[in-house]
């Protein structure tokens, strides 16, 4: 059997330098082999000894006077007692040559092993000296005169992405004509602005192109010019009613150095959410409120309501689709692990139109539920389970589960899910935050699709950094609108005038050219607070999530104590606080667990954690099992009857 001498392999398949239980497995084999030699020698002397007394014996019967016949087997005898003492001779010396081979390996096995330790932890030490130096050296910068003064814009180029070009910079190509990389399910495809002045108008209220300024809006009837302009102004989509003051601003983030290599090395292809990591990595947000967040730009689906078609609202919804990830660009602190039974409300019924619960449902896989009411038309829910493993230079984050989302008057049912974010720059240099894959958002009511790709960013790619591209398509599978834009700034619609086939790419797939009217900004995120570098880069939104707030649910994010404390800059007892909290989940762990073996023992059914405020049932659309909103959360808030909600803080 063969043994692996030089080093093991790691669950990520990287090769880990031998450490000294590989030396005593080196040492093992060779002990033994030495043993089993000195027995071969010791046989090799019985032989020797036993051969020669027997060659004598042999010498003797020849010397005496016998029959011919036996004087010629006694000497065959005595050829065959030879040739065996010349064998077992040479197998012993073979025996020898073989462990001085052995040792002799042995002994430069050691020092190339010895060698990769000390490489490694040289390395290690490079790696760590590195971090602290850029560490060092962000905060000089930052304590820099002009320097602490940048705008949140300018602080978006600081990450990897500052060798790529502005958005802005000049094309080769005509400035009018847009090009976009093929999609793995799609065609490739071209747009092509027409002129303004031969399309005046058309039936759909996307498609009205001004002989202006591009963005400008010519319809009368486009939903993009609200019905309701008592209540909301359209320059930034915000509502106008009264609303209550809330905070915009928190406490700045301490300055706590953290030797980040030394706690992510052993972590390398395992499950994230499964290791216990200090508060340090965290922003003072939970999962529950990081998901609500997704809320941020609500009034597109208030939009949407408003639209004719289906096709139009597929822009509106597309959009918002894209708009969730906006607040993620500068935001590479991971938020809070829900406890099992944490919720987060978000009540704006009366300011916004809207109010939002989530429920942590499950801790191994953690899973969140989340279930949004807008008395403007429109119902949001999905049961989100998030993947995350370490793969050494970056961190993939993967979210698993369907988004729905259902307007109250036309029946539309919209589904779709998130793509893959990964975080880079793990070990050495500014984290950054990249978002790649597939949205296909599927309207389960017409059969209307929309297909985006988040280009994942290249050091070689004249892209512009960030950019989402798409087409909008009805259930026959022709294309209505053209979705472009960027997932940090801004999404536009291009209604389609006409399409027809071009070149055979590169890559054997028929480009398709779309003409299309000018296009039509959608979404446009909003700047962020002032000082929000030292706030966590936290929008407007994320400020008020955590801000304290009377009725809430004894188990709302709002009271996490670990969460507060590091809220107020109280790092190290924020840590000791989430320890207790986590071992006291374990304990109601273990509890259940041993209830469950008592009843199976007894030969009766348990039924196991069950959430408070959802229930797991069959999705009629995707047939999946989801957790789905089953009523009383609001009702035991307007009775302040929290008497079913566990004790988890």
């Amino acid at each position: 059997m063969r043994k692996r001498c030089c080093g093991k392999r790691n669950d990520s398949g990287d090769e880990e330098p031998a450490s000294q239980s590989d030396k005593s497995e080196l040492h093992g084999p060779l002990k033994t082999l030495s043993s089993k030699l000195e027995d071969l020698s010791t046989c090799n002397e019985l032989i020797a000894k036993h051969g020669a007394a027997l060659q004598r014996s042999l010498s003797e019967l020849e010397n005496l006077r016998l029959p011919a016949d036996s004087g010629e087997k006694i000497k065959a005898v005595n050829e065959r007692a030879t040739l065996f003492r010349i064998t077992s001779n040479a197998m012993i010396n073979a025996c020898r040559d073989f462990l001085d081979l052995a040792e002799s390996h042995s002994r430069k096995w050691q020092r190339l092993l010895q060698h990769e330790r000390e490489q490694r932890i040289r390395l290690e030490e490079t790696i760590e000296q590195l971090a602290k130096q850029h560490n060092s050296l962000e905060r000089a910068c930052r304590g820099a005169p002009g320097l602490a003064t940048g705008t949140a814009s300018g602080a978006s180029t600081a990450k990897a992405g500052s060798v790529q070009s502005a958005k802005g910079e000049a094309s080769d190509e005509d400035e009018e004509t847009e090009y976009f990389d093929a999609m793995e399910d799609a065609p490739a495809f071209i747009t092509v602005t027409a002129d303004p002045k031969h399309h005046r108008r058309s039936g759909s209220n996307l498609s009205g192109a001004s002989e202006g300024h591009p963005e400008d809006w010519n319809l009368e009837d486009s939903v993009f010019e609200s019905s309701n302009q008592s209540s909301y102004n359209e320059s930034t989509g915000k509502d106008l009613l009264p609303r209550k003051r809330r905070r915009t601003r928190i406490p700045d983030k301490p300055n706590y150095s953290l030797n980040l290599w030394s706690i992510m090395k052993n972590c390398i292809g395992k499950e994230l959410s499964k290791i216990p990591m200090p508060v340090n990595f965290n922003e003072p947000l939970s999962m529950l409120q990081r998901l609500t967040e997704d809320l941020e730009y609500h009034e597109l689906l208030d939009k949407a309501v408003k639209c004719e078609s289906s096709t139009e609202q597929m822009c509106f919804v597309a959009a918002f689709s894209v708009s969730s990830y906006s607040t993620t660009v500068h935001r590479t602190a991971k938020p809070f692990n829900p406890l099992l039974g944490e919720t987060f409300e978000l009540d704006r019924l009366e300011e916004l139109g809207f109010r939002s619960l989530c429920e942590q449902v499950s801790h191994h896989p953690p899973a969140a539920a989340h279930h949004v009411y807008s008395r403007r038309g429109w119902t949001l829910w999905q049961e989100i389970t998030i993947a995350s493993k370490f793969r050494g230079k970056y961190l993939s984050i993967m979210p698993l589960g369907a988004i729905h989302l259902e307007f109250h008057s036309s029946g539309n049912h919209y589904v779709w899910r998130k793509v893959t974010s990964t975080v880079h720059n793990i070990i050495v240099g500014k984290l950054w935050i990249d978002q790649s894959g597939e949205i296909e958002i599927v309207n389960h009511k017409s059969k209307d699709k929309c297909q985006l790709k988040f280009t994942p960013y290249s050091y070689f790619s004249r892209d512009v950094p960030r950019k989402v591209t798409g087409v909008v398509s009805d259930a026959d599978g022709k294309a209505h609108y053209v979705m472009s834009g960027t997932w940090d700034e801004k999404m536009e619609c291009s209604k389609i005038l006409h399409s027809s086939h071009g070149s055979t790419s590169t890559e054997g797939k028929q480009k398709t050219v779309y003409q299309t009217l000018s296009p039509k900004v959608l979404w446009r995120k909003y700047p962020l607070p002032d000082n929000a570098e030292n706030m966590y880069f936290f929008s407007e939104l994320a400020l008020t999530l955590n801000e304290p707030e009377e009725r809430v649910a004894p188990t709302d994010s709002r009271l996490r104590p670990d969460q507060r404390l590091m809220e107020s800059g109280r790092w190290d007892e924020a840590n000791v606080e989430k320890q207790r909290l986590e071992e006291k989940q374990r304990a109601v762990r273990r509890r259940r667990e041993a209830e469950a073996v008592e009843a199976m023992e007894e030969g009766k059914d348990y039924e196991g954690y069950l959430p408070l405020w959802f229930e797991r049932k069959v999705d009629a659309v995707t047939g999946e099992l989801i957790c789905v909103y089953k009523g009383g959360y609001w009702e035991a808030k307007d009775k302040q009857d929290w008497s079913v909600c566990p004790d988890i803080f």
